[in-house]
């Protein structure tokens, strides 16, 4: 409905105005011609009492009726020389119902005046007082009645009032006009490209382009632009997800079968006699073992999650040692040097594969960080407990964390801290220790290096809601 838009409420707000200015505009404008009319009388009336006094006082008493009818009044009354005369008089068909005196009116008074003799359809006779023109005299009174004067004004108001209606409704009509212009087309004009992006949001050609010169109006559409900028973007962050989780999940399918393979062959390899593989053997079939779960739970995420965790009893000192063994095998012979403050008592609750991956994560991130630096470095694993919590840091004496992946850390694709890295270790990191009901944080990252610190809960009824949670 057309009163319901913003153009129809527009234009109807915009007579209202216009009308209410309009009455402001009547009230004193009938006011004043209420004063003129009355003054004119006065005039007309003096104008008539003249011939009275050329004729020395003496006139017909025909002329003199014909001189009030011109003049509008019944009686005309002087006061001259301090003595107050009756120049012309004629039979008053009623008393006086009001008097006015015109020689010092106040507006309000003036106007509380017009709106009475508007309102009031019977024919009164009242007594109007002035002043003299030309100083003839000190004081002019007349007595008329309002029959004429009330047909005045009315007439007077019907021409202010039709007027007033025509400025309206130009004046509106015109606001309409520039309101659509400068303010609804650009509106529309919003609402269409939003309704576009919204049928392909992954099309950047529908993308808003700000052209408003209204000021809000292009606020509005570069907030609009922004988001649908960044709208876009996650949408193509979800789809190369997608398709990346597919491929993941078709090569670990591959994989799987390939480790499986080999895991055979290690599991012979622990019957040989030779030491040094006795020593190598287990490391050997636990890395294969750990890949090949690896395997199957990138299948299951990329049909839904991370898996919840199977906690348990574990120490942690094993499960460090098993860990920098395989980094520092890796590093080879950069100049890595590897800290474990672990307690070999510290049992915690967890699920020892996850922990085992997390852990990974964390280190070979360290390491990575210091080999590209180029200088020596060291990286340090340090654990405690209190009554409520277990704490793990992983730390390292690399260059620090770049600004851009300290701000999106977390984010896979996003918060890589290496050139070609993809983010998705901390990824998997943060969610696998969100599993277990505690917290993965960046405590430091400065030139000094950069510390993790890895938060698991104690209580075993957080651990239990969690669990019942990714369940």
């Amino acid at each position: 409905m057309f009163l319901n838009s913003l153009s129809g409420r527009f234009l109807m707000l915009t007579i209202l105005f216009v009308m209410l200015a309009e009455v402001l505009i009547f009230l004193p404008s009938i006011a004043r011609f209420r004063e003129d009319y009355l003054l004119s009388r006065l005039e007309r009336a003096q104008i008539a009492s003249l011939a009275l006094l050329v004729t020395d006082e003496m006139i017909d008493e025909d002329i003199e009726a014909e001189l009030l009818a011109n003049a509008g009044v019944y009686n005309v009354a002087l006061r001259r020389d301090q003595a107050r005369e009756l120049v012309l008089s004629s039979p008053i068909p009623e008393p006086v119902h009001q008097s006015y005196d015109l020689r010092d009116p106040g507006a309000v008074e003036l106007i509380v005046d017009a709106l009475h003799e508007l309102t009031d359809p019977v024919p009164r006779v009242i007594r109007v007082i002035g002043e003299p023109v030309r100083d003839a005299g000190l004081l002019i009174e007349v007595t008329m009645g309002t029959e004429s004067l009330r047909a005045a004004m009315i007439e007077y108001g019907l021409r202010i009032l039709w007027l007033s209606a025509v400025i309206s409704v130009m004046t509106a009509l015109l606001l309409f006009l520039a309101v659509q212009r400068l303010m609804v087309t650009p509106i529309r004009r919003v609402v269409r490209a939003m309704q576009l992006y919204a049928e392909a949001p992954e099309d950047t050609r529908r993308i808003i382009s700000p052209t408003a010169r209204v000021r809000e109006l292009n606020e509005a559409e570069t907030a609009l632009q922004s988001l649908q900028n960044e709208l876009t973007g996650a949408l193509r962050q979800k789809e190369r997800l997608a398709q990346l989780g597919a491929a993941v999940a078709k090569i670990s399918h591959d994989l799987r079968n390939i480790l499986a393979t080999a895991q055979l062959f290690a599991d012979r390899m622990e019957a040989s006699e030779d030491p040094g593989v006795k020593r190598a053997a287990p490391k050997i079939v636990g890395a294969i073992s750990r890949a090949v779960n690896l395997c199957e739970t990138t299948l299951a995420f990329g049909r839904a999650q991370e898996p919840p965790p199977r906690l348990e009893r574990v120490r942690l000192a094993a499960i460090v040692n098993d860990v920098v063994d395989a980094e520092r095998l890796a590093a080879g012979d950069e100049d890595i040097s590897f800290a474990e403050d672990v307690p070999a008592g510290l049992v915690l609750r967890a699920d020892p594969e996850q922990l085992h991956r997390v852990l990974t994560n964390l280190i070979r991130n360290a390491r990575q960080a210091i080999l590209a630096s180029g200088k020596p470095g060291e990286i340090g694993i340090r654990a405690e407990e209190d009554e409520a919590t277990w704490t793990i840091h992983v730390t390292d004496t690399g260059p620090g964390l770049p600004p851009k992946a300290r701000e999106h850390l977390f984010q896979p694709f996003q918060g890589g801290t290496r050139k070609g890295g993809t983010g998705l270790g901390l990824a998997i990191s943060v969610e696998l220790v969100r599993g277990h009901g505690g917290a993965l944080v960046l405590r430091r990252s400065d030139a000094t290096g950069t510390d993790f610190e890895i938060r698991l809960p104690k209580s075993e009824a957080v651990l239990f809601g969690q669990d019942q949670k990714a369940s």
